[in-house]
């Protein structure tokens, strides 16, 4: 590490750090104050002539083997893609404009290009005003900002996922009318039932219709060339490892859903829209029920039923409008680069960084993740 990225470990006051006016890269922030007074902060060397007083540490403080516990009822997360001084100010002087105060920060992430900062928060907020709120915040500072309450910063046990734009990087009915000719025209109508200005069901009879006559042995060479979302490799292993059960619940449809549980991702369960043939190519006609918002819902539900789980241990992550019924289904309902309505809506919005950085918001830092990934 050269000189103008060495990390100058200081131990201060918290109120220290909220109150200076001093610019600076952050590495990470701990405070504690059920077991020190004292907090410890990494800043690009330099920054630290804003903090007279402080100590200096000879070496970085390093990072914990594990998450600390959560005590407090709500916890804010800040994930940035470069971290400074200003941000944690922002959010300090955020959660105290709520008539809340701050029982403790951790550092969950060091990483250069993502560092992430969890602060328990006590208080009584009002969640959607304050996550509404924090929306308007994580534009202002360049970051994510991610409220929840203390007891959903754990493991789930079921894990209902949309696929298209959020498992994949595509949207595989837009792939199909591709070769067809009509691209540009099913996109169209794609994009607003997203955004949600289309009913999903008769959006996607008006799509499938414009398909008939796609042939089926384009199926097989499509399949293959889906790019993965970034992240979702990482974050399904995870899942895997920490025994949490996974399911697709797509709009899009089965032939693909279930090429990703076979051959890209550790998926458990599969239940998506099935495409009907004739004489090899699509009818151009439904096959009910379709997979829409409430159905998607409704099956994650009655999974949970099934599996004797309570809709405390069950997570959403999504992108479109066909996602918001879920989403507000158990502990956290995560939107993954979402759509503005969903982005609005949702009660967990990650908009900067990959899926992997939903494991943050399962109360595990870098240390554990990697553990659960091997020598990944």
């Amino acid at each position: 590490m050269d000189a103008s990225t060495a990390i100058t470990s200081l131990q201060l006051s918290f109120d220290q750090i909220t109150a200076s006016s001093g610019e600076a890269a952050l590495h990470y922030l701990e405070y504690q104050p059920q077991l020190a007074p004292l907090a410890l902060l990494g800043i690009d060397s330099g920054g630290n002539d804003a903090f007279a007083g402080a100590l200096e540490l000879d070496h970085p403080i390093p990072a914990p083997p594990a998450a600390s516990k959560v005590t407090a009822p709500w916890c804010l997360t800040l994930l940035s893609p470069a971290a400074n001084l200003m941000q944690v100010r922002s959010v300090a002087e955020f959660i105290a404009a709520q008539g809340a105060s701050i029982e403790a920060v951790d550092t969950l992430s060091r990483q250069r290009d993502c560092t992430v900062l969890r602060f328990q928060v006590r208080g009584e907020l009002n969640f959607d005003e304050t996550r509404c709120a924090c929306l308007a915040l994580a534009e202002e500072i360049g970051a994510d900002l991610v409220l929840q309450a203390g007891d959903s910063q754990r493991p789930p046990s079921l894990a209902g996922f949309d696929m298209d734009s959020t498992l994949i990087d595509a949207e595989v009915i837009d792939e199909l009318a591709k070769i067809t000719g009509i691209g540009d025209q099913v996109a169209a109508i794609t994009e607003a039932a997203m955004r949600g200005e289309l009913d999903f069901r008769q959006s996607f009879k008006k799509r499938m219709r414009l398909l008939k006559g796609f042939p089926e042995t384009e199926l097989a060479r499509i399949a293959p060339q889906l790019p993965l979302k970034p992240g979702a490799e990482r974050l399904l292993r995870a899942l895997r490892a920490m025994g949490c059960k996974t399911a697709i619940l797509s709009g899009g449809f089965t032939y693909f859903a279930n090429y990703l549980k076979s051959e890209r991702l550790p998926i458990d369960v599969v239940h998506a829209n099935e495409l009907e043939f004739a004489a090899g190519v699509l009818t151009g006609e439904v096959i009910e029920p379709i997979v829409d918002g409430a159905r998607k819902r409704s099956l994650l539900e009655e999974m949970a039923e099934e599996s004797g789980l309570p809709l405390s241990r069950v997570v959403a992550v999504g992108d479109g409008a066909n996602d918001i019924p879920m989403l507000s289904l158990g502990a956290l309902g995560i939107a993954i680069h979402p759509k503005p309505k969903v982005r609005q809506v949702a009660p967990q919005s990650i908009d900067r960084f990959g899926l992997d950085a939903a494991l943050y918001l399962f109360g595990l830092n870098d240390s554990q993740i990697a553990g659960l990934l091997g020598s990944d």
